[in-house]
């Protein structure tokens, strides 16, 4: 587990909250993150483990639920970026009415897809989708974290080479796999008004 540095305060950004609000930034940028809380909850540190959690100064929230509360904030220099990685399990499972499909739905004949749901926008163009036949349950596996040290937070999370992860194919896969993705970002930030 990588150690922040001394005199930083480190920062948890989740990714799904940035990718939806927040802006991209890098090391070396001015940066003023609101801070949701100080204390991190039980299943925080159940999920990323006591000894990634202790290192955690913050948690960011572009999403308070209590705006009359006075804000907390993080202001100041990024030393350091790092993504926190996270293995999971994936399941999956047939998609079936009630599970993912709606109740009246009738499941396909084998082999057969779902029915597309759209409109035809005239010659020959349509537009909708069609489900796949899969449901993917992602079950994190707790404490199996690691950092891997970025330049940069950008608007959504990326693989290792910079490419968005793929998206599930609707082939026959594996009952159960385990894989590997960014979660969050921990922003180790010099505190405006003090020296690294």
């Amino acid at each position: 587990m990588i150690a922040p540095a001394p005199g930083v305060t480190r920062v948890w950004l989740d990714t799904w909250e940035w990718a939806c609000c927040g802006e991209p930034f890098g090391v070396g940028d001015e940066v003023d993150l609101l801070i949701e809380t100080r204390a991190p909850s039980a299943a925080f540190v159940e999920g990323v483990g006591p000894q990634l959690a202790a290192t955690v100064d913050a948690i960011e929230s572009h999403h308070q639920e209590t705006p009359s509360t006075p804000e907390d904030r993080v202001r100041g220099r990024v030393h350091a970026i790092h993504g926190v990685a996270q293995d999971h399990v994936e399941t999956r499972h047939l998609r079936r009415p009630g599970f993912g499909a709606p109740p009246d739905a009738e499941m396909p004949a084998e082999g057969e897809e779902w029915p597309f749901s759209g409109r035809d926008l005239g010659n020959g163009m349509l537009i909708g989708s069609r489900p796949s036949r899969w449901m993917v349950e992602s079950v994190p596996v707790p404490g199996a974290v690691t950092l891997v040290p970025r330049d940069r937070v950008p608007r959504k999370a990326t693989g290792e080479e910079g490419e968005e992860a793929p998206l599930i194919e609707d082939a026959e896969p594996p009952a159960e796999r385990r894989t590997t993705s960014v979660i969050a970002w921990v922003v180790d930030v010099v505190p405006e008004g003090s020296e690294e």
